[in-house]
């Protein structure tokens, strides 16, 4: 009598809390880890972060988010994180599922090259960039779980091509290399075929045609100057105005608008309980502010 092998271990890592039920919903065999960080912006060191990078990293979260993220919290959370990950057996089987924003295509290539530091070969992707049901595509949040239990069958194997191109991009990314940058937003083959969008898209962040602003902030001025003055209400404008993939949610709009409001000479006034739009949780909702522009 054969006894039947013992299965190997899997894991399915993604971006968002919101994906990561669905991806519990869908039901499929393995444990999933929800990756917490914001790959594209703040001071780290490329690949595996020493424990300073993860300090610094913590208390660059908390500031940029006026104390909405808490530094213990934080530090916590991406130490657990980055332990999961080294304490995986050999032949873990891991599934990444991630989307083609500049958000999720920073955090994949950061996770690529923390998989390779491991030596951990046995890696398969899923990007879904469009789907014929949703009209303006964003990301796997807007996906019903048994449309994830059925991408399942597409993943592939991620290639040493793709592992040493993602260490590449992390590095840019951590670097805040504008040369390197402009050269991956440039190519027409790349080995993750959506990074050049992506990096296209920070680069917008940094001027967007020509201006002073980035590309978030000039779709939030041109908002309110439409006459949106509610969150909600600039929310909505602003997600109408951006191209799909969506790379940015509340939090990031809101810390673009806060910033706005702190400038030495002031483009916004926000109106409220408190000087500022609250990114996280707060005891005031968001229906008590009002954002104008500047007098």
């Amino acid at each position: 009598m054969n006894t039947p092998k013992p299965m190997k271990h899997k894991i399915h890592i993604t971006s968002g809390d919101h994906a990561g039920q669905l991806l519990q919903e869908a039901k499929l065999a393995g444990e999933i880890l929800v990756w917490h960080d914001i790959l594209y912006d703040g001071p780290r060191n490329p690949g595996w972060p020493s424990e300073a990078s993860l300090q610094a990293r913590a208390i660059f979260l908390e500031q940029s988010t006026d104390g909405g993220l808490d530094q213990a919290y934080v530090l916590e959370t991406l130490q657990e994180q980055y332990r999961k990950l080294s304490e995986m057996p050999a032949d873990t089987q891991t599934v990444l599922w991630f989307d083609a924003c500049l958000f999720d295509q920073s955090m994949l290539c950061h996770i690529l090259t923390c998989l390779q530091h491991l030596k951990r070969s046995q890696v398969d992707l899923i990007c879904i960039d469009a789907h014929p049901r949703i009209e303006r595509y964003n990301g796997l949040g807007q996906l019903q779980p048994s449309e994830l239990a059925a991408s399942y069958p597409i993943r592939q194997p991620v290639s040493p091509a793709q592992f040493e191109f993602a260490c590449t991009v992390d590095r840019a990314f951590a670097e805040q290399d504008l040369t390197t940058f402009r050269a991956l937003a440039a190519q027409s083959q790349a080995p993750l075929e959506w990074v050049p969008a992506a990096i296209t898209r920070w680069l917008e962040e940094q001027s967007y045609a020509g201006t002073e602003f980035g590309r978030l902030e000039h779709h939030a001025l041109a908002a309110l100057r439409a006459g949106c003055h509610s969150p909600a209400e600039i929310f909505a404008a602003v997600a109408q105005a951006d191209t799909p993939p969506q790379y940015w949610g509340d939090t990031a709009l809101w810390a673009k608008i806060n910033g706005l409001a702190a400038r030495t000479a002031p483009l916004v006034r926000i109106e409220g309980p408190s000087p500022r739009l609250p990114q996280w949780q707060s005891k005031h909702p968001l229906a008590e502010y009002r954002v104008y522009l500047a007098d």
